[in-house]
């Protein structure tokens, strides 16, 4: 399997403003000595010195996150902006008049992942086929009315809406799962204001776990069948990992997690890699590679280090 982060920040889009990115020139200009521009390779050397939060950015889109399978089956959890980037990236890939097939799954119908929707050109195409996949029996009206007017201007379907292949899936027994090809998809619901489902994935001997939107309680680290059947031993978790624990206790309710929180989790399950996912949308990108060092410094004080810990950016690649 193949994991691409089209969009990792969580509740609004989040793009870099411009002071943010003046204050960032400023920032490399004052590193730069005489020796960091003396050739190319020093000035390379110089722009691998650099932190990473100087030195690109986490990324501003809401949740969209791209999973390719081993037999090249293409399936995409949630439609937050990132789905914008997936799209403009996908229209640059090869393509074949025969159209292609993509299975989504959403987690929940918040807007933030929803709004990129509109926006997946795909769907316009009628050779494509989009197979949309939730545990809500309503899912097909649900996606149309956030596309009516006065709120879009094309609709979701009829004259001027989408013209892909359309199929809704109602995930109904989630101790059955689905497939797709080889990979098994099963499903497991979490805490959320309005209801959200985390999703496992296994092909090929790798399992990955995608649980935005949940907000993490005791139950959910209780040893059994169920838990133990979906969480444990995943070789990679994206998670909700938006609050420190201060904040997680003053938004109790919220419906969302600390990273130290996630941390826990993922050691209680024995999972090999958490991704830290949903980033709060207040924080700067020093602030989250600060949050990624902090839940390391935590992981390794508890587990010894048995435990991988990255932060999620657009762009960023997982092979499993």
């Amino acid at each position: 399997m193949k994991v691409h982060f089209w969009g990792v920040r969580g509740s609004i889009p989040t793009p870099l403003t411009p002071l943010q990115i003046q204050n960032r020139v400023a920032a490399v200009v004052q590193r730069i000595t005489a020796t960091d521009i003396r050739d190319a390779d020093s000035r390379e050397r110089f722009l691998a010195s650099l932190p990473k939060w100087l030195f690109g950015t986490v990324g501003g889109n809401t949740s969209c996150v791209e999973l390719e399978t081993s037999q090249g089956e293409t399936i995409i959890l949630d439609a937050g902006s990132g789905l914008r980037e997936l799209s403009l990236n996908l229209n640059e890939r090869p393509s074949s008049p025969k159209g292609k097939t993509f299975h989504l799954f959403l987690s929940h119908f918040h807007w933030d992942h929803l709004q990129g929707l509109p926006f997946f050109t795909q769907a316009f195409n009628p050779a494509n086929r989009i197979v949309f996949y939730s545990v809500n029996p309503d899912v097909r009206n649900i996606l149309s009315r956030q596309m009516e007017s006065p709120f879009f201007p094309v609709p979701f379907e009829g004259p001027g809406g989408f013209r892909a292949q359309m199929e809704f899936v109602q995930l109904k027994d989630s101790d059955k799962g689905i497939s797709i090809g080889d990979t098994r998809i099963d499903w497991y619901p979490m805490d959320h204001p309005g209801g959200c489902v985390a999703y496992r994935f296994e092909d090929a001997g790798k399992v990955f776990i995608y649980a935005t939107d949940t907000e993490l309680h005791r139950e959910n680290f209780v040893k059994n069948d169920a838990n133990t059947k979906f969480f444990k031993q995943a070789d990679a978790v994206v998670m909700d990992s938006q609050y420190t624990m201060d904040e997680a206790l003053k938004k109790e309710g919220w419906g969302h997690s600390s990273f130290s929180m996630t941390v826990d989790f993922a050691l209680n399950w024995e999972c090999k890699k958490l991704v830290l996912f949903h980033h709060e949308p207040t924080y700067s990108d020093k602030k989250l590679f600060s949050v990624l060092q902090s839940a390391s410094w935590y992981s390794g004080y508890n587990a010894k280090g048995t435990l991988q810990i990255e932060i999620a950016r657009e762009g960023m690649e997982l092979v499993l």
